[in-house]
Parts: C-alpha cells; structure tokens; sequence
C-alpha cells in the first residue's frame, strides 16, 4: 500500500470509530463487548483494505463486516455461557422509565438478524434496498424482519410501562 492510501485509510478509521462503536453498542448493548466488535472490525477493514488494493466502498464494507463479525459472534456457543464462581445476586427488577434504556433492552432480546435489520434501517438510515445488500438477503427478507423487530420492539415498551 502507498503511504497516501495508509494515510486515507487511518483517516477513515480514525473518523468512522465512533460512528461504528454508536452502531456496534445498539447491536450488543454492552459498551465492553460493543468495543471488543469495534476493535475486530476494524482489524478485518484494515487487512481488507491492504489486502484488497480497490475497495469501492469503504464506509460499506466496514458496516457489513461489523454487522457479519456481530452475526457471528452470536452463532458461537461459548458466547452464550457464563461461567461464574460464585451465583451472582439477582437484585429485584428496577423498572427504568428512560426510554433510551427500555428500548437498548428491548432491542437486546431481538434475534440478531432482527436487531441488525433494525440498527441499519434506522439508526444507520439505510434503505431496504441497501440493506438487503449489506446483509446479504433480500428485500423481502429485510421488510418482515423489519416488520416483526418493531412489534416485538413495541410490544417490549407496552410490557415495560405496565
């Protein structure tokens, strides 16, 4: 790589690092696991982009190897055991009427597909088109992912104000 595209390429993650921590941390819901996602992106991006002289689009390719490394993670089984020394106190369910917290809460217990249809589609602003792209699947796909993710993501906030 030349020394003009190293330096293009630190500019974009230097410039893109928050905006994809923002998405990384809607997707997990945990700022600890959302930079873990951030950090292995952008190593998959860099190598990527040296690998590959010509990326048309880098921005893309960045939001899909996050959303794909987030898939991923989620597939494997020891992502979904805890181990612990001791059981941990389980202190009694405080109702938080935040609705910035109800709805990371609510989007934590999507399938990750939903809730990366969901992130896309409306924090990213992408459209179906693009995000069946990103993801790729199709259009129709994405419409009743999007479709079941906003009712559960609703019937979520219901359940919370009750």
């Amino acid at each position: 790589m030349t020394g003009g595209a190293e330096a293009s390429l630190h500019a974009f993650v230097e410039g893109r690092r928050t905006a994809l921590f923002r998405s990384a941390y809607l997707l997990c819901g945990n700022p600890d696991e959302a930079e873990d996602l951030v950090q292995t992106t952008l190593v998959k991006v860099v190598l990527g982009a040296r690998r590959h002289s010509r990326l048309d689009n880098l921005d893309a390719y960045a939001r899909r190897t996050l959303v794909n490394t987030f898939i991923a993670g989620r597939r494997r089984f020891w992502r979904r055991e805890q181990a612990y020394g001791e059981l941990p106190d389980v202190p009694e369910r405080s109702v938080d009427r935040d609705t910035g917290v109800m709805v990371r809460a609510a989007l934590a217990r999507l399938a990750p597909r939903q809730r990366a249809v969901l992130v896309l589609r409306y924090w990213e602003d992408l459209s179906v088109s693009d995000t069946a792209e990103l993801l790729g699947m199709r259009e129709s796909t994405v419409k009743s992912h999007t479709a079941r993710g906003l009712a559960a993501l609703r019937a979520a906030v219901r359940e919370e104000h009750v």
